[in-house]
């Protein structure tokens, strides 16, 4: 199993830096980062500097969108990093949630997604796509790579990950529901005509390594704000009997009144105080040590091949190095 580190883009910039270096040292393989215009600063100006300062980690954002950059300047961007610093990135792709929003536009079509995918990814890698009509190639790419993972919830949106997408992030670490989305991933796959084992899994969540457990859920509590502002627009185009989403995914939106994407991913945002500490303890990795072994490998025995551990908390440095220090070790 690989574990990934995901932080917002929040100035000084040189303190993301830091984060990252302090990741890979602790054997953390991927670095993400959250990518929303207004909200944080430019994660692609920010990876450059990631990649000269470490030797392997990965990187990419967890997640771009189709519109907020065109596909072409994506796929560009992306190529631009790859051929300074040798195939190391990874495209973590959706809809647009804070991107979108936050700039007075609705998240984009799952039909404009699915298009994007194949777009970039081909792009990025030297071939030529059809963009807007036109036959677009980048002539400067030489053995490019570039996965593309997408984002995922919904029965329509999991179907397309498993049909296009090179990797599915979940963003969540219930055991049940990360059983219940891998199977719709993989089904989907195989209809496809594809090898589901080629479609890499990657569950993202917050983890908070301690013992102070009412502490842990106040720093970790957005999560569960930030999964419902996305379960709310599933039971919005489903309705919440319709069996197409689970019930223990749907049900704890009931008291959900609003969100505030200026407090979008923030500890302390009052918007989450409709979450209970259950779906807190379910969703996220906290408490001592032995506790989230006994998760990572219900997840890694799930299919899991990547744990990417959001650190938007108080214990962000301490966590790093006890993921370094006693479990990476032991799911390398």
């Amino acid at each position: 199993m690989d574990f990934g580190l995901v932080l917002q883009a929040d100035p000084p910039a040189s303190a993301v830096v830091s984060l990252m270096r302090r990741a890979e040292r602790n054997g953390f393989r991927y670095g993400w980062t959250f990518d929303s215009a207004v909200l944080w600063q430019e994660p692609f100006v920010i990876y450059s500097r990631i990649l000269d300062h470490t030797e392997r980690l990965i990187v990419g954002p967890m997640v771009t969108n189709p519109s907020t950059r065109t596909p072409e300047v994506t796929a560009s961007t992306f190529a631009t990093l790859n051929e300074m610093y040798g195939n190391r990135t990874v495209c973590g792709i959706g809809r647009g949630d804070s991107a979108m929003r936050v700039a007075g536009r609705p998240p984009n079509t799952l039909a404009r997604l699915g298009e994007a995918i194949g777009v970039i990814r081909d792009l990025a890698e030297g071939r030529a796509a059809d963009v807007g009509g036109h036959r677009v190639q980048i002539p400067w790419v030489r053995d490019g790579k570039l996965p593309v993972w997408m984002g995922a919830y919904g029965p329509k949106a999991l179907a397309m990950a498993g049909e296009l997408a090179d990797g599915f992030i979940l963003q969540l670490a219930d055991p049940f529901l990360t059983e219940w989305m891998v199977k719709a991933v993989r089904q989907a796959a195989a209809d496809a005509g594809r090898d589901p084992a080629e479609v890499t899994i990657c569950v993202a969540a917050p983890a908070y390594v301690g013992d102070d457990l009412d502490h842990a859920r106040a720093q970790c509590r957005w999560f569960g704000g930030m999964v419902g502002n996305h379960v709310a627009d599933l039971v919005a185009r489903y309705g919440d009997r319709s069996g197409l989403v689970p019930e223990e995914l749907t049900e704890y939106i009931k008291a959900r009144e609003g969100y505030d994407y200026a407090q979008h991913g923030r500890a302390g945002s009052p918007h989450a105080d409709f979450v209970p500490d259950a779906v807190i303890d379910r969703f996220c990795l906290l408490g001592p040590v032995a506790a989230h072994r006994e998760r990572l490998e219900q997840l890694k025995a799930l299919g899991v091949d990547q744990f990417a551990l959001y650190a938007m908390h108080d214990a962000k440095e301490s966590t790093i190095d006890a993921y370094g220090t006693e479990l990476i070790p032991a799911f390398a």
